[in-house]
């Protein structure tokens, strides 16, 4: 049965995560140098001292746990690992795409670092701050949550962005629509709706300007077929063409991370065992809720990288 690797989104970021990677693995250290040359600024002294509320900003979350997936990565090719030889296919949650992709060789680490501090900063950019809001709405149907959407939209933007599984899904536009709809799914029996603290509206129709400034970006880096299939957040197919998957990476700044689907579609293509490469744990939990049968591991330590080691031989 097949193994694939999966890459955590925004909001698994936690100080000190990868110090102990690039303390016991020189491997892992250089991606922290690399990420660092390529921003220009000592990214690694945020990502393992703080302050938090500086590493969770958008612009440096996204190419931090971007860095800690990669060390991880780059921590268990040292010891002999080959994500060829072992993976069937790769994914990752939002920004995670990126990771996915770096790690497959789509991109440098240098060059995805880039990447995901102009997204970030585009996204951020993209709506005033105030203007838009997102929110978790957890334990009502698919269904009725559009249809809230829909009702509050009234001409403004309200839309669902993440479909999480295991009954969370989160909606995101302008302030005024997401907060309607948040009361309209309550009153239609949602267990809980959440306002989320975030700083943008994001995977929304209002974060068309950052979806045009990464066409740019991604047209302006070296990409090459990623040695293992890449499942899309906002199609849910694998690809390794390297024009497709651009155009996928800007379609997903809008468009809807299904990771309910992808979880399913791993399932429904073989994959037996699901291994979260990077910080948390967050999209092991969302997997077990989503499919019991997977199992699922975490490579996020130099302790998680023997163990990963050990039960991939």
């Amino acid at each position: 049965m097949a193994v694939a690797f999966t890459f955590p989104g925004q909001g698994s970021q936690a100080v000190g995560m990868g110090k102990d990677l690039a303390d016991q693995f020189p491997e892992a250290r250089r991606v922290f140098e690399e990420v660092d040359a390529a921003l220009g600024e000592n990214l690694s002294k945020l990502i393992w001292e703080g302050p938090e509320e500086t590493l969770t900003l958008t612009a440096n979350a996204q190419p931090a746990l971007m860095a800690v997936s990669l060390a991880a990565m780059r921590a268990l090719e040292a010891r002999g690992f080959s994500l060829k030889d072992k993976v069937a296919y790769v994914a990752g949650h939002s920004l995670g795409e990126y990771s996915a992709l770096a790690a497959a060789g789509f991109v440098s680490v240098g060059d995805a670092a880039k990447l995901l501090r102009t997204r970030g900063n585009a996204m951020q950019a993209a709506v005033p701050a105030g203007e838009g809001a997102m929110a978790a709405i957890i334990g009502l149907e698919h269904a009725d949550v559009e249809a809230a959407c829909a009702e509050a939209a009234n001409g403004s933007v309200c839309q669902v962005a993440n479909d999480n599984g295991g009954g969370q899904l989160v909606i995101s536009g302008a302030k005024a629509a997401v907060e309607l709809a948040a009361k309209l799914c309550t009153e239609k029996g949602a267990k809980r709706a959440l306002m989320l603290q975030v700083s943008a509206p994001f995977h929304s129709a209002l974060m068309a300007p950052a979806a045009d400034i990464m066409r740019e970006a991604l047209a302006g880096v070296a990409k090459q077929a990623p040695v293992v299939p890449v499942v899309s957040n906002v199609t849910v197919t694998p690809t390794s063409d390297p024009d497709e998957i651009a155009r996928r990476l800007v379609q997903q700044v809008t468009g809807r991370v299904r990771w309910r689907e992808t979880v399913e579609w791993f399932g429904a293509n073989g994959v037996a065992t699901l291994y979260e490469v990077g910080a948390g744990k967050v999209l092991s939990g969302l997997a077990r809720r989503i499919n019991r049968d997977i199992v699922t591991g975490a490579i996020g330590t130099a302790a998680d990288v023997e163990a990963a080691l050990a039960a991939l031989a």
